[in-house]
């Protein structure tokens, strides 16, 4: 049996940077990590290049039952102080758009300033750890807490503090699981159901037919639902739709909901045929100069045979204008964990808290990151939440 002070169950963002601070603390730190390797989301986010934080984060960048969790760890780490660290390893990085920060080269930039830091910090990290159960033990009247037990496939650990890292379901083919909702509920705490969140759409076979022959059309356009609008382009694929504006609404869309998409988002749809009312071009080929023409064509087989502009009457162009500035589409479904890039939903914020991480009923026990029902958008967001959650534990445990 192994004793240390904390030991984290997660090696990806939230989990190393946790056991850092916690290790800078002077804290004995384990992380174990279940897969072959820490950081693969990581490794592969932002297209390779790990967009890490972004300018603008605040609160409003949040999804949560209780959007107000998440102002206190925000507010205690931000997006400067992670530039700061960024810049004193010498990483390279630039402003893609609205405020998100990718490195200039590979994420594995990133991941290698973690493991170093975490080194510095004297925190061990055991990959290929399969934790098999976890159990708090009687009370230890040295620590004046109960020590938590922890097995693995390999070894038993003993700690104070318990924190876990461990992620959502998202992208199951880099190793997630449902480990850190099911201890949660171990111990008692109340899960809010996790779903898929940014994440493309699906669509009916109807719509589908029309518009699969159009994969990979991008579209700017914006995008509604539930009172948030998004204005960002679309992607048109063989099974539905993506592209950023499109992850970015489904984390707000829920099933049987329509989405609107304004897909002239510049212009009055109505005043602009109205002007052109009584030209011989057709409505495929005037939506043409306004949109990519192979959209425009399809757009108009499934709502508005084509037809010279002087042929339509006011009613039916205001009729046209509306599905133009409101496009309602109604989503099949989403492509799932398999294709989110997050989790929403997770261990219930009523459950920690917000200046800790620590689990109000369970003392020891910490919960960070994705595995918590706090979710960002897209566009750096998370890892910031990652980051400020790492940090609210790892000064704490």
């Amino acid at each position: 049996m192994h004793k240390t002070d904390v030991i984290v169950i997660g090696g990806g963002a939230a989990g190393l940077f946790c056991a850092i601070e916690s290790g800078k603390r002077g804290r004995k730190t384990l992380v174990l990590e279940h897969a072959g390797q820490i950081g693969k989301k990581i490794a592969i986010s932002g297209g390779g290049r790990c967009n890490f934080t972004n300018f603008n984060t605040t609160a409003d960048n949040f999804i949560s039952d209780n959007p107000h969790f998440c102002k206190s760890a925000l507010a205690r780490y931000t997006p400067s102080d992670f530039i700061s660290l960024v810049e004193k390893h010498r990483i390279p990085y630039h402003e893609k758009k609205l405020g998100q920060l990718f490195c200039d080269e590979s994420s594995r930039r990133i991941i290698d300033m973690l493991l170093l830091e975490a080194g510095n910090a004297g925190v061990e990290i055991k990959c290929g750890s399969q934790v098999r159960s976890v159990v708090k033990s009687e009370q230890d009247a040295l620590a004046g807490r109960s020590p938590f037990e922890v097995k693995t496939d390999t070894a038993t650990f003993v700690s104070q503090s318990l924190v876990i890292a461990s992620g959502g379901l998202s992208i199951p083919p880099l190793g997630a699981t449902d480990f850190g909702y099911s201890l949660a509920r171990q111990f008692g705490l109340s899960i809010v159901n996790p779903r898929p969140a940014l994440v493309p759409f699906t669509l009916s076979p109807q719509v589908l037919r029309e518009l699969a022959p159009l994969s990979g059309v991008s579209i700017a356009v914006a995008v509604a639902c539930q009172e948030k609008e998004f204005r960002e382009n679309i992607l048109i694929t063989h099974r539905g739709l993506s592209g950023p504006a499109i992850l970015q609404i489904s984390s707000y869309w829920r099933p049987g909901l329509s989405v609107n998409i304004n897909l002239l988002p510049d212009h009055d749809a109505f005043e602009l045929l109205r002007d052109h009312e009584n030209r011989e071009i057709s409505l495929a080929n005037f939506l043409g100069q306004l949109l990519p023409r192979r959209f425009a064509t399809a757009w108009c087989k499934l709502y508005s045979p084509s037809r010279p502009l002087k042929h339509y009457n006011a009613a039916q162009l205001a009729d046209i204008a509306k599905k133009l500035n409101q496009w309602q589409v109604t989503p099949s479904g989403t492509e799932g964990f398999k294709k989110a890039e997050v989790t929403a939903g997770g261990v219930a914020t009523s459950e920690l808290s917000s200046q800790t991480m620590e689990t109000k009923n369970v003392p020891g026990l910490y919960f960070i990151g994705e595995v918590v029902d706090v979710t960002g958008q897209l566009g750096g967001h998370n890892f910031q939440w990652a980051w400020a959650s790492g940090f609210a534990a790892g000064q704490s445990v």
